[in-house]
This record gives C-alpha cells, structure tokens and sequence, in this order.
C-alpha cells in the first residue's frame, strides 16, 4: 500500500494541435492537487513526440503516482498504454487516470483491472493481425497485388540480382525496402 503522505503526484496533460487548450485538463489535474505538471501538444504518433510524458515517467519515484487528465490524449492504443503503465510500474510508481476510474492503480479494484490489461492488448494486436492477413487474402482473391506500391514496378529487378549473385539484404538496400519483402517477392 502507498504511503500517501511521503508520495509526489505528478500530472500529465496533452492535447493534439497548439492550437487547442489544455485549460480543461490542467484543472483536473490541479484538483488532483499534483505537485508537478507536465504538458504535450502535439500529435502522439509517436513517442518521440511525447516528451513532456517522457520526463513525468522519468520524474517518478517509488511510491509515486503519475496523474493522467485523459486517457485517449495520453496513448495511441491500448498496446500503447499497456506500455506506459509497465514502465511506470518498473518504477515502483503508479498510475491514476482521471477519465477513466478503472484505472486508477491506487486503488485495490484498479490493480485487480490492469491484470487484464496484457490479455487486452494481446487481443488487440491479434484482432489488428487477423484483419491485415485478410485484406491480403481479399486482394489476392481479387487479383490485386499485395505489395507495396513502391516495389511493384521493382519486383522484376530482384530475382536478375539473385541471379547475378547479390544478397537478399543487398537487393532489399539497393532497392529501399526491407529484407521480407525481397524474400517475399522471390519465393513467388
């Protein structure tokens, strides 16, 4: 159990575009009384572009809690989030989100919800992977390619530089793609 006297609570706000406010977050987080706050904008495609997030997971301490204003602004997927709440928890921290009460890991009924988070995010990613390997299967069936546009007018050059002695990653270098790919495009 955490000691909420000795715990810092550290907030995290973001919003997409400079343009919008984070007004409306920032007071949920001050009244989560956070003694710091730190602040995104921008697009969260990447984790790069989360900087701000970056430095309240690094800022936390054992015991402490990161405070998140809204859930959906905070991560990308679920897989994503998944992420961020076992890299808070290698810190010996935790993790309260103000917009979503489950998963507030301060609590006994939040720490019983995140169990199910691994299963979820497995879930997800296979959900993602069966419906990728069906469009696939789609476009075969219809007769359409299902390479990379990039590539289709290129497909002809790899099988002559196998032939002529190159490498697979040497082709997929000269060619700009990965190494699947020109192994892909040589098995057919």
């Amino acid at each position: 159990m955490v000691n909420n006297s000795e715990m810092h609570k550290i907030g995290y706000a973001k919003v997409s575009t400079p343009h919008q406010n984070l007004d409306r977050q920032i007071g949920a987080l001050r009244a989560e009384r956070c003694d710091e706050v730190f602040r995104d904008k921008g697009s969260a495609k990447h984790i790069k572009k989360r900087p701000q997030l970056e430095k309240a997971i690094d800022t936390l301490g054992t015991g402490d809690v990161l405070v998140v204003a809204e859930w959906d602004r905070a991560t990308r997927s679920m897989s994503d989030g998944v992420s961020i709440i076992d890299r808070i928890s290698e810190r010996g921290a935790l993790i309260k989100v103000r917009d979503k009460p489950h998963l507030d890991l301060t609590t006994p009924i939040g720490r019983g919800f995140i169990a199910f988070l691994p299963a979820m995010a497995e879930d997800d990613r296979e959900r993602i992977l069966r419906r990728a390997n069906d469009g696939r299967k789609g476009a075969r069936a219809s007769g359409s390619s299902v390479a990379s546009p990039r590539t289709d007018h290129r497909q002809w050059e790899a099988p002559q530089r196998l032939e002529a002695g190159d490498s697979a990653r040497s082709i997929a270098k000269f060619l700009g793609v990965h190494r699947t790919t020109v192994l892909r495009v040589l098995s057919t």
